[in-house]
């Protein structure tokens, strides 16, 4: 029997193996193999794996393969993963000309100019933050008392959300990312932070301030649900992905206390390491799919019209011809050829607002906390392999 008459059964969630900063040892395996394999899903349909660094952003700067979640042959992980991708449908999900028309609205809100002049009141939130988390104290939960509230005070702050609201959009993300979620579960999650940002719009068309929900509300030929949409992908992934890149970068850091040594010694280094934790754990860990409108030939393969693919960007941040010795943490790399934000048009709209974020947040922890060490053995950290976005739990530090 062949590989191809039996493809290897893709999940949404997979094992790390033996280290929990590695890519899924199946999504490793196949990206040993070949950049292109055959995979099946969930419900018994067949997609292509592309794991390469060159071939995934072949195809993600390639217009013919489409986000269109509603393209016959685009590829799911799970019946919960196609309910959070066709409901309430956001600009990542679709193709242009309505991509860009959306994408444009925002554009200007997150230009690296805008961000670097958020970096003072970015810095004072962290030092507040790591002041009410160690006052007193000598060990806490990084995730709870830093990582988290972080990102999402700045993204409230941002887009105009309460952040006293705060338990309830975390939790809608939660259930909306959590690979187990039924589809209705989804759907409900979605609904809910819908109406919720619904009513957040309409409430700002009365009384408008500064923020990017009213400035989006008050706009001729928006109504009030593609408001909803911008604004909740921009919620969730504003404060899930920061979030867990601050929490896991943290003990990758403490795992690896030479380049953790180096940090310290070379603060300039800062903006590289940030770089090489982005390449090295890649936290969207369920890939980006996307389906070919027409054929189209890749590595000397032809991927046929209506076939789906998932580009799997942690093995592709993983490829030696392009990052030499792709499984070793190096701080001083500069690996600006990663794929942890995609590629190609749909490339993440808040990456540069992620990278000073990461920035000030790590530099922040390192110059307050220069004892920081695990509270609890290594072995004890759960990580979540169950959300489509990677990190850990918890993170019990002491100082």
């Amino acid at each position: 029997m062949t590989t191809a008459e039996h493809p290897t059964r893709l999940t949404v969630t997979a094992s790390r193996g033996g280290c929990p900063f590695d890519p899924p040892a199946v999504r490793a395996h196949q990206a040993q193999a070949a950049p292109i394999r055959q995979v099946s899903l969930w419900d018994g349909s067949g997609c292509l794996l592309i794991t390469g660094h060159q071939e995934v952003r072949q195809v993600l700067s390639d217009a013919r393969f489409s986000a269109d979640t509603t393209r016959p042959g685009f590829p799911f992980l799970s019946a919960g993963r196609r309910a959070l991708s066709t409901g309430g449908k956001s600009f990542i999900r679709m193709d242009d000309p309505e991509h860009s028309r959306q994408r444009r609205m925002l554009t200007g809100d997150f230009t690296v100019r805008k961000v670097e002049a958020m970096r003072p009141w970015i810095r004072r939130i962290a030092e507040d933050l790591l002041d009410a988390m160690t006052a007193g104290r000598t060990s806490a939960d990084l995730v709870t008392g830093f990582a988290l509230p972080l990102p999402s005070l700045v993204i409230c702050r941002l887009l105009g959300v309460p952040y006293q609201d705060h338990d309830f959009f975390q939790e809608c993300s939660r259930i909306a990312l959590h690979n187990d979620s039924t589809p209705e579960e989804v759907d409900r999650a979605q609904r809910e932070l819908g109406d919720y940002l619904v009513e957040l719009a309409r409430g700002k068309r009365s009384a408008p301030d500064d923020s990017i929900i009213s400035r989006l509300a008050a706009r001729d030929g928006v109504d009030l649900e593609e408001v909803a949409a911008m604004g909740r992908l921009l919620l969730v992934a504003g404060h899930e992905t920061t979030a867990n890149m601050t929490a896991l970068s943290v003990l990758a850091l403490l795992r690896h206390p030479g380049q953790l040594a180096r940090l310290r010694e070379e603060p300039a280094l800062i903006v590289d390491a940030v770089e090489e934790l982005l390449r090295y754990l890649t936290i969207v860990q369920n890939g980006l799919s996307r389906v070919a409108t027409e054929d189209v030939v890749v590595a000397g393969r032809t991927i046929r019209a209506g076939e789906g693919v998932i580009c799997a960007l942690d093995t592709a941040n993983r490829d030696a011809d392009t990052f030499p010795a792709a499984d070793v943490l190096d701080v001083g790399r500069g690996s600006r050829r990663h794929v942890a934000f995609g590629f190609g048009v749909h490339q993440c709209l808040g990456q540069q607002l992620a990278r000073v974020e990461l920035q000030i947040a790590l530099r922040t922890v390192l110059d307050r906390l220069p004892g920081i060490r695990l509270a609890v053995p290594f072995e004890e950290i759960g990580f979540r392999e169950d959300s489509a976005i990677y990190g850990v739990r918890a993170l019990p530090v002491t100082w």
